[in-house]
């Protein structure tokens, strides 16, 4: 999966499974697909697996696309967090 340095790939690769939790939870629960009033668990699972994601990269020497896993964690976080608060 990891062979190609590029910051862009990166950002997808940190964007996949954050989406994908996003998408089953809103199947399984088939409400409306809002992330203000669901439990905040699969997030924390997806971010996880992108932290798993950003170590397997950073042990193969490539930085670019670390950084790329590592601005999309941080902003799927950021995300999941303001939507939380402002959920109140």
């Amino acid at each position: 999966m990891f062979k190609k340095n590029n910051l862009f790939l990166g950002v997808l690769y940190g964007l996949i499974v954050p989406v994908l939790a996003w998408l089953v939870f809103a199947i399984i629960l088939k409400n409306e697909t809002v992330i203000l009033d669901r439990p905040v668990t699969p997030y924390l699972i997806a971010i996880g697996i992108n932290l798993v994601m950003l170590r397997f990269s950073a042990r193969a020497y490539l930085d670019k696309t670390s950084n790329g896993i590592m601005i999309a964690t941080f902003v799927c976080t950021l995300l999941i967090f303001i939507f939380k608060i402002y959920a109140r």
